[in-house]
């Protein structure tokens, strides 16, 4: 177990926690790949280092203005804990946005100067990361910005709701009309595949399925297909104050039946009353009732509950 930080102060409507870990599994030792970022209102970050918690104070940053990624380092390409960090690095640097053009610019040419960097001569060796990153600023509503196949969750007593959709090839043949809604959801959300379509510093095999294409490819309202033109990568988001939103990476749902597994997510997160609380049932949950099948991944969650006024918890890694 890493030491709990010092408290983060996300302010009196929003209760925030993050957890990470190598993997369910302790005795396998694998490295922990995966990342997060947390900045609070008063500019103080929360993020890892050599798979180490860290924490620094962001110099001009908007009082009130919160910031929240998670990433998952591709390590089959090499070098994804290094990807990781150096996209987490590339974010403490980005002013805060108020809006989705502003963010999008910033992070497009951040992972056009990562490309430069780890430019090997071989566009198919370049390591990649997953982010998907929540921009909430005061009084307004927050903003997406979406890469790879970690996502975002919205979950209620009712249901538990995907708010991003997955850069995987699956979404690649649901764009070019060769999957339809089921197929893609079957593919997406029914099993678990651990390919790729579109990373961080990688690139995209959206533009080209047949190589790598250097700049990201951006999911919109006019690229998807009609049964996901709701979800672009980059977009304004409303929070529910009755609802828990996670941001969480792909080993939380890596298992042969991932939304049955998901579907649980209400019940459980009904015993914790703060974020942390809930954070750490997510996170035991895996340990001692995972699901069957389970593929032993890096796993990574922050856990979001907005308009949370009283309980409000200190921030723990894990």
């Amino acid at each position: 177990m890493n030491p709990v930080l010092d408290r983060q102060q996300f302010g009196p409507h929003l209760d925030i926690a993050a957890r990470t870990s190598a993997g369910a599994n302790p005795a396998l030792h694998l490295e922990n790949q995966d990342n997060f970022l947390m900045i609070d209102g008063d500019g103080r970050a929360a993020f890892m280092r050599d798979q180490q918690p860290q924490q620094q104070n962001v110099a001009g940053w908007s009082s009130g203005h919160v910031r929240l990624a998670v990433l998952d380092g591709m390590g089959g390409h090499g070098h994804g804990r290094e990807a990781a960090e150096a996209v987490v690095a590339g974010l403490l640097t980005i002013p805060p946005c108020t809006d989705i053009a502003a963010l999008a610019a910033h992070l497009d040419a951040l992972h056009a100067r990562l490309q430069v960097e780890f430019a090997g001569g071989d566009a198919t060796k370049r390591p990649g990361t997953t982010l998907t990153l929540l921009e909430i600023a005061p009084s307004q509503a927050p903003l997406l910005y979406h890469v790879g196949d970690s996502r975002l969750y919205e979950v209620t007593a009712e249901h538990v709701l995907p708010m991003t959709v997955d850069h995987v090839p699956a979404t690649a043949f649901a764009v070019a009309g060769v999957l339809d809604q089921q197929e893609w959801w079957q593919q997406v959300h029914g099993e678990h595949r651990s390919q790729i379509a579109q990373a961080f510093i990688l690139g995209n095999a959206f533009a080209d399925s047949s190589r790598l294409s250097d700049p990201l490819f951006e999911l919109s309202a006019h690229t998807l297909p009609p049964f996901l033109r709701h979800l672009p990568d980059r977009r304004a988001i409303t929070l529910r104050p009755d609802a828990v939103y996670i941001l969480a990476t792909d080993g939380f749902w890596a298992c042969a039946q991932p939304q049955l597994w998901i579907s649980r997510w209400p019940a459980l997160l009904a015993g914790g009353n703060n974020a942390r609380a809930m954070a750490d049932l997510l996170f035991e949950e895996m340990t001692t009732r995972p699901p069957p099948a389970l593929h032993i991944d890096n796993l990574t969650a922050i856990v979001l509950r907005p308009s949370a006024e009283q309980d409000v918890a200190d921030d723990t890694y894990a």
